[in-house]
């Protein structure tokens, strides 16, 4: 019996291959001369970059690059070697790395002014080392710029309407009446550049960037407006000097907007994150022969299903005829559409506990509950084998 492990982290608990770990652990209990495949996931977010170079050869890098409210921070990303044999190198780039929420206090989050400088300063690195490929998971995002500060980082250049430079951050693009790209390096149009969200949020209105994610990154009812008004006057100029209109793009409304300030420099691949991770892990390979998958993260809901890590995995397998199960460390209120994709759904936690009990003994949780998961289906093997 082949059975895929194919989780993505629980955040703040444990890393997809400790996660990996903890199910072999409890399944191995029930079913021990299984054969047991890891396959640790990410969706283009945190942890992307680390998933990826578990399964591929490559050179972690760390770099000193602004966070966004302009300080210096340490930014870990990588140069894949899978491309090698193409002759080219693969960037991979995490955008919370530099410019992500995690990296700015609660009580200093303010989108009016954090900026995607950091992200465009490893961006600009990448392009100086020759790579002719850059992968940039977004998610985690603590900017609503509109990836302005991408542009500037790589030598654009706002002007307002006194044709003064505009400073950084959302607030700013309110200024931006011109854009220059006259100092782009010449190589950015040369590059593969491949998007990986996990969302299709268009740039502007009630679904877009500001009005979705601009709250759950601190921003008031007004600021959100303002930062709506900024990006719509923002975008305007971008579609003047592109000659494309990108207010409702799918995909462009991701991490505060970058993706139309990436549009201004690079042409642009979105992609879905999970979709990418699995293409370039080899997925497909890797199901061939198998059994089940059990998959997971730690919380699962029906906004699984757009997008996140459990969906990608588990909707590779049916499409092969392999069940899937998917573990979590909590279940949402509304978990009915999952089973259009996943079979079976558990939760870990066992009894009402404090997040940072949970927290804690998430692997002990994990184990648990996997092993339990095993018996069940050993004993409904037993049974209606018996019938």
């Amino acid at each position: 019996m082949k059975i895929v492990i194919a989780p993505d982290s629980f955040k703040e608990s444990l890393s997809a291959r400790q996660v990996c770990e903890s199910i072999e652990t409890g399944f191995s209990q029930i079913f021990p001369e299984a054969e047991y495949v890891h396959l640790p996931l990410a969706d283009g977010g945190e942890g992307t970059v680390d998933v990826l170079l578990q399964g591929l050869d490559g050179e972690v890098r760390e770099s000193q690059v602004t966070d966004p409210l302009g300080n210096a921070v340490n930014a870990t990303w990588a140069i894949l070697d899978h491309k090698e044999k193409e002759g080219g190198k693969t960037a991979l780039i995490e955008f919370a790395a530099a410019s992500g929420l995690d990296l700015v206090p609660v009580d200093r989050r303010d989108l009016a002014v954090s900026t995607s400088f950091g992200t465009g300063e490893l961006i600009r690195e990448a392009l100086d080392l020759g790579v002719t490929q850059i992968i940039l998971g977004l998610g985690g995002s603590a900017t609503n710029d509109a990836g302005a500060g991408i542009a500037q980082a790589l030598g654009a250049k706002l002007y307002d309407a006194e044709g003064v430079e505009v400073t950084r951050g959302g607030s700013a693009l309110e200024s931006v009446v011109e854009i220059d790209i006259r100092e782009l390096p010449p190589r950015c149009k040369e590059v593969e550049f491949i998007v990986a969200c996990d969302v299709a949020n268009p740039l502007l209105g009630e679904e877009g960037a500001s009005h979705v994610f601009g709250p759950q990154k601190g921003a008031s009812p007004e600021l959100v407006d303002m930062l709506e008004s900024a990006i719509t006057g923002f975008s305007k100029v971008c579609s003047t000097l592109n000659g494309v209109e990108h207010s409702h793009s799918a995909g462009f409304g991701a991490a505060g907007g970058t993706p139309l300030g990436l549009s201004l420099v690079f042409d642009i691949q979105i992609k879905q994150g999970i979709e990418m991770v699995l293409d370039v892990l080899g997925a497909d390979e890797i199901l061939k022969g198998a059994d089940l998958v059990v998959t997971g993260e730690g919380q699962m809901d029906n906004q699984t299903l757009q997008g996140k890590t459990p969906f990608g995995i588990a909707n590779r397998a049916k499409r092969k005829g392999i069940p899937s199960i998917g573990i979590a460390g909590s279940l949402g209120h509304e978990i009915d559409e999952l089973y259009s994709t996943i079979n079976s759904t558990f939760g870990t936690v066992r009894s009402p506990q404090s997040l940072e009990q949970v927290l804690s003994e998430a692997s002990k949780n994990l184990t648990r509950t996997a092993r339990n998961i095993a018996a069940t289906l050993k004993l409904g093997g037993q049974i209606f084998n018996e019938k």
